[in-house]
């Protein structure tokens, strides 16, 4: 009887009226705060956890972009008896650039204004590894690389076409080469035909270019004798956690971490400062990218 008499009261509102049928009580302020804190907890261990997730995806992305730009240069030699593509470009004083012409590897040179070669597919598409690449105009452009001018995304752009460079070492580098050695590093090879790279695995010909450096597709360092002379005239990338995407002559593709914060300038317009000295100290990240750029003359 005091069960029944319990039921019988739980069961009836403060008014006396028992409660309408599918009726249910609501959740207090306390339960909803709970419920609130514990969504905020849960999306604070989350986000890291997808963020990091995200950026493996788009770095796994961005070495299959380097892989198939590899494969797309190797059927070139291929189809021209073993030369390498055309690789235009400008002078280690950075006053230069590659000339337009879509006998280059790839035609069109990127800035921060709203010209129309930061944005024309067929600059990619028709100029000279264009064909071998199946005129796919996306493996030209790394997922993570979305950085824009203040007047670009003014315009509603989504991002700029192309994020990779061409390492100045390989191929015809047209009036820079004439003599068959590159007058940006004349005691280093330059390679003009795939079979004269001695160690395919270990030279490097695309890679990821930081957004501030990349200009036309020849990515140039200069070597000077004496280390302490050297600079960085264009950097590489650092979207995938401190590290950018390199592609090699023997096909295979991989992701080279950085050691400095100088080689890991700000991915942002004008971030660079082009060229910058390279302390004997934060030498590490510039030695790798000689050491897989050529090979001295002898």
């Amino acid at each position: 009887m005091h069960s029944a008499q319990m039921n019988s009261v739980s069961s009836v509102r403060q008014d006396g009226e028992p409660p309408p049928k599918g009726w249910r009580s609501a959740f207090t302020l306390i339960e909803l705060l709970v419920v609130i804190a514990l969504i905020a907890i849960l999306t604070s261990i989350l986000l890291p956890v997808l963020s990091k997730a995200k950026a493996r995806g788009q770095g796994i992305a961005c070495l299959s972009n380097t892989r198939q730009l590899a494969l797309a240069w190797l059927l070139y030699a291929d189809d021209h008896s073993d030369r390498l593509p055309y690789n235009l470009g400008g002078d280690a004083t950075r006053s230069t650039v590659a000339m337009r012409t879509n006998l280059n590897w790839v035609n069109g040179i990127m800035d921060w204004s709203t010209s129309g070669d930061n944005t024309n597919t067929a600059m990619l598409t028709e100029a000279g590894l264009g064909t071998y690449a199946n005129k796919a105009a996306k493996i030209y452009r790394c997922p993570s690389d979305n950085v824009l001018s203040l007047q670009q995304r003014e315009a509603g752009w989504p991002g700029r076409v192309r994020s990779y460079s061409m390492n100045a070492m390989v191929g015809d580098a047209g009036e820079l080469s004439t003599t068959g050695v590159n007058t940006n590093n004349p005691y280093y090879v330059q390679f003009f035909k795939l079979a004269t790279i001695p160690r395919p695995a270990l030279i490097f010909v695309f890679l990821d270019e930081h957004p501030d450096s990349i200009n036309d597709g020849y990515f140039l360092n200069k070597v000077y004798r004496d280390k302490k002379d050297n600079e960085w005239v264009d950097l590489p990338a650092s979207y995938h956690n401190g590290a950018a995407a390199f592609s090699f002559a023997d096909g295979h593709s991989q992701i080279q971490r950085w050691a400095h914060a100088l080689t890991k300038q700000p991915a942002k317009p004008d971030a660079a400062a082009l060229p910058l000295d390279v302390p004997e100290d934060e030498g590490s990240d510039f030695d790798w990218v000689v050491q897989h750029m050529s090979i001295g003359r002898h």
